[in-house]
């Protein structure tokens, strides 16, 4: 989105500096009064997009709750603003993803906003050939960080050994499905989930009973509060550093949910 309000905003400005060069051939009063009005709306959006795009590219980006993942602690349809520089700014137009100036790191515990990582999309939404490539932005709680062992035994999630204290974690189905094993060891195992190719095993080999696995560096575990509904890391793989577009700020609308997050 970002993006292409910049582009939006260039093409306003080109068209504003052409404007302003055939000027002189606007002789009739008439058509000088409609060219002014023209030119003051096209004058006045090429500023406004432009600087829209720069706010949403470093600092502060509106997301809307897509779906039931993170309930309760959002609903569907719910609006927040998005902490953007928190976690540092990306370096513009690169693809390594890398981030400068952060104020902190990512630690768990924290709600953040991210582009959805290929692993997640199907093969429609990762085709450059639809509209450039779909890409969603999702939103989870990190659970674990680079170097955590992280495993959910019977759906009690545990962290380098440790049971997680996550009440703000809900399970609305009361069946818990038992670990396959489908890798002869565990290093096969960590591999096909840094891999993604979890996605392609039923969501009952892996929902409530998980790993062990070891989060790799640059890398973060993500799950939905939702633990029960939610398409997350246990699925798609660990999320890479350059995914990270922010952190939730505060929910703004409905109005009677606002609150500081």
């Amino acid at each position: 989105m970002e993006i292409k309000l910049f582009l939006a905003g260039c093409t306003l400005f080109i068209m504003a500096t052409l404007m302003l060069a055939v000027k002189k051939y606007f002789k009739d009063p008439l058509l000088q009064k409609c060219f002014k009005k023209v030119y003051s709306l096209i004058d006045t959006f090429w500023f406004a997009l432009i600087m829209a795009s720069f706010i949403m590219f470093f600092f502060v980006q509106a997301f809307k709750i897509p779906s039931g993942s993170m309930r309760n602690t959002f609903l569907e349809g719910d609006h927040l603003f998005v902490n953007k520089f928190i976690y540092g700014f990306h370096v513009p137009f690169s693809s390594n993803g890398k981030r400068f100036a952060a104020l902190k790191d990512i630690k768990r515990g924290d709600i953040v906003v991210f582009q959805s990582p290929p692993e997640a999309s199907d093969i429609y939404e990762r085709d450059g050939r639809i509209w450039g490539g779909i890409r969603k932005d999702y939103i989870k709680r990190c659970v674990a960080i680079a170097g955590d062992e992280v495993k959910i035994k019977d759906k009690v999630l545990f962290v380098n050994g440790i049971c997680v204290d996550d009440p703000y974690a809900i399970f609305n189905d009361p069946s818990i499905f038992q670990k396959i094993d489908l890798f002869n060891n565990m290093k096969k195992y960590q591999r096909a989930w840094e891999q993604g190719k979890f996605v392609s095993i039923p969501a009952i080999f892996v929902r409530d009973n998980f790993g062990p696995v070891i989060v790799p560096k640059g890398h973060y575990m993500m799950m939905g509060d939702n633990r029960d509904f939610s398409f997350d890391s246990r699925f798609w793989g660990p999320l890479s550093d350059k995914y990270v577009k922010g952190k939730a700020l505060f929910l703004y609308w409905p109005i009677k949910r606002w609150r500081i997050l």
